[in-house]
């Protein structure tokens, strides 16, 4: 059985609008309609005509055999992979235009045969494809939940036929727990269906924004937290901000810079709540008063600290 370009047979590009297609139509069926045309081969042309545009005139049938792709050629052997048609369920009509005894095989295999006055065809309901979008919340949403208003861009077909880019506004709301790459489904708010098929499924993937604090991976949390010298040196209790409300933290005496330090179960809330990590970073005060530099001379004196001993200098 030969594949059918039916684009290719109405000399249209695959993206052409239903205007242009019917345009496209009615040049085509005066110039091989067999009662005037002096074509050869016009009544064999009007009939490959008339057999693609019943398929490309109709949204729902157009939809099903773009399933297929475009990589296959005029005239290429065929046959329907099995699978082609799934997520369609097909009902009953008739043809609206042709003579659909005539069609081809391979017509036949894709839609069936049917005719004028309701014969039985074969039509079809689908599913609107799910979509997918990416939105940036709060970390603080995480960890309490929220109701947000996103505006999101998609895009329609226009009354010419062509995609057009629209926004809407949705109320989502953010379950308390997600975490970043996480998925948010909103059913029923994806792409439209054709006939009577319902709407895909929007999938809004999460990412935190930015935050000056705070950086996320997977549940947990971690915190770059300032230090004074003495307080990594002799230890200390320290208040740390966290997502969810001030705690005071511990120090072990002879704490380093870079040390990593664990709040158990602090991190993004769930049914194992992730942790809260808290990174030391040795601060040190400026000498830039003659108090200051005072100390910072008499340290050097006291202690006799040479931090590039390790290195053997």
């Amino acid at each position: 059985m030969e594949f059918k370009d039916y684009y290719q047979i109405m000399d249209i590009k695959r993206d052409a609008t239903q205007d242009e297609i019917k345009r496209a139509y009615r040049k085509l069926a005066r110039k091989y309609h067999p009662d005037v045309s002096k074509e050869p081969e016009a009544e064999v042309r009007f009939k490959e005509v008339g057999e693609a545009y019943e398929v490309l005139k109709d949204p729902e049938k157009r939809a099903a055999y773009d399933q297929l792709g475009a990589n296959w050629k005029e005239g290429q052997d065929f046959r329907p992979p099995p699978d082609w048609d799934q997520g369609f369920e097909f009902h009953g009509g008739g043809f609206t235009g042709g003579d659909a005894e005539q069609f081809s095989d391979f017509f036949e295999s894709l839609f069936g045969r049917g005719g004028f006055g309701g014969r039985r065809q074969r039509e079809f309901h689908a599913r609107g494809e799910d979509t997918y979008a990416k939105i940036l919340i709060d970390l603080e949403d995480g960890y309490q939940g929220a109701t947000r208003t996103l505006t999101l861009k998609h895009s329609e077909l226009g009354p010419d036929g062509r995609p057009q880019l629209k926004e809407r506004m949705l109320n989502v709301r953010i379950p308390k727990g997600v975490r970043q790459g996480q998925n948010i489904r909103l059913t029923g708010q994806g792409g439209a269906g054709a006939g009577k098929g319902g709407a895909g499924d929007l999938y809004l993937e999460v990412e935190f924004k930015p935050h000056p604090f705070y950086k996320a991976e997977g549940k947990d949390i971690y915190l770059n937290l300032p230090v004074a010298p003495w307080e990594a040196a002799l230890g200390a209790t320290v208040k740390v901000p966290t997502p969810s409300g001030t705690v005071d933290l511990k120090i072990p005496p002879n704490s380093w810079s870079g040390r990593k330090l664990r709040l158990k179960g602090r991190g993004i809330p769930a049914k194992e709540s992730g942790d809260f990590y808290v990174v030391l970073e040795i601060a040190l005060p400026k000498a830039d008063t003659d108090k200051a530099k005072a100390v910072y001379a008499e340290f050097e004196k006291a202690l006799g600290f040479n931090p590039r001993a390790r290195l053997g200098v």
